[in-house]
């Protein structure tokens, strides 16, 4: 599904001119130079079916394999997905030539793009051979996005440390992605840190890491459904100017806890902000809850495209 907006609106252009008002001399990195009005394509992020895949991976029953992924999301009708590495066989380490090449031909047949792909890492912590091991990790993965065709490679901040300053931990982070971020530059992908209710969790601290990075090959994975604050919209609209992709969510955290995500509210800020690019949805089971995933995201897609529709 393509819509587009010509129209940029105020409060994704005054979010990006606060932004650049900002000293040069602090930090550097500017939002993203975008162009034609927002652009908006429907992806499906993997983890939404991270049972039935993971049993599958790791051969604990039928479960659902990668391709019959691929297979739903175009019995849906999504423009791409989002294949999250925990689920290529072998994982951490990284899937065969043959595997990948199947895999990316497929999607081809299908009509889908791939719009991202994602690893785990922890560079919050004070470990630095740790860290190390997850800088290493990163750049396999950053050829495997590219072997696969995957603009973008999902990487977490991590956990916050206790006993030590944000600022602090923000350095060391910082000079290990763009240790990434110089070889993803290399094989063309970018890299996106998401905010998960970890180290980062509200849109002036994803804004800074992005600004100490201080690269075009580096940039935010906008998850909806975890920035605190009274107002979650607010660090969403934010966070526009630097989004390289995003993990829409069924529930936003606000102060009175979890609510039902307004889409409506959110397509209107993406599109006011002019984002072009994939919104990859994802939805999460809850402790005590039935869930059915084929059911849940065929639900939220159909929600999407409404607000899709209504926001246009």
């Amino acid at each position: 599904m393509f819509l587009r907006c010509a129209a940029i609106g105020s409060i994704g252009t005054a979010a990006g001119l606060a932004l650049q008002s900002q000293p040069h001399s602090a930090i550097a990195q500017t939002p993203i130079r975008r162009a034609g009005g927002a652009w908006l394509k429907t992806s499906l992020n993997a983890y939404s079916f991270s049972k039935p895949l993971n049993d599958a991976a790791k051969m604990r029953g039928p479960g659902m394999s990668l391709f019959e992924l691929l297979e739903y999301c175009a019995e849906q009708n999504f423009d791409a997905v989002d294949p999250t590495g925990y689920f290529f066989p072998g994982y951490p380490k990284p899937p065969t030539d043959k595997f990948l090449n199947d895999f990316k031909r497929r999607a081809f047949e299908l009509g889908l793009d791939l719009s991202g792909t994602g690893v785990r890492n922890n560079f919050a912590t004070p470990d630095k051979d740790a860290r190390a091991k997850d800088v290493a990790h990163v750049k396999e993965w950053v050829e495997v996005a590219a072997r696969m065709g995957a603009p973008v490679l999902r990487v977490f901040s991590g956990t916050r440390p206790e006993g030590i300053a944000w600022d602090k931990v923000a350095q060391w982070m910082a000079d290990d992605l763009r240790t990434c971020v110089e070889h993803a530059e290399k094989f063309g992908v970018i890299i996106g840190i998401q905010n998960h209710s970890d180290f980062l969790t509200t849109s002036d601290e994803v804004i800074k890491i992005v600004k100490m990075v201080d690269s075009p090959w580096f940039g935010a994975i906008v998850d909806t459904g975890f920035f605190h604050g009274p107002d979650p919209y607010e660090h969403i609209a934010r966070v526009i100017p630097f989004a390289v992709n995003w993990q829409i969510k069924e529930k936003v955290d606000t102060k009175d806890g979890n609510q039902k995500t307004d889409f409506v509210r959110l397509v209107k800020l993406i599109r006011a902000g002019g984002y072009r690019g994939y919104l990859p949805i994802e939805t999460l089971s809850s402790s005590g809850q039935s869930y059915d995933p084929k059911v849940r995201v065929a639900e939220l897609l159909a929600e999407l495209r409404r607000a899709l529709q209504a926001a246009a």
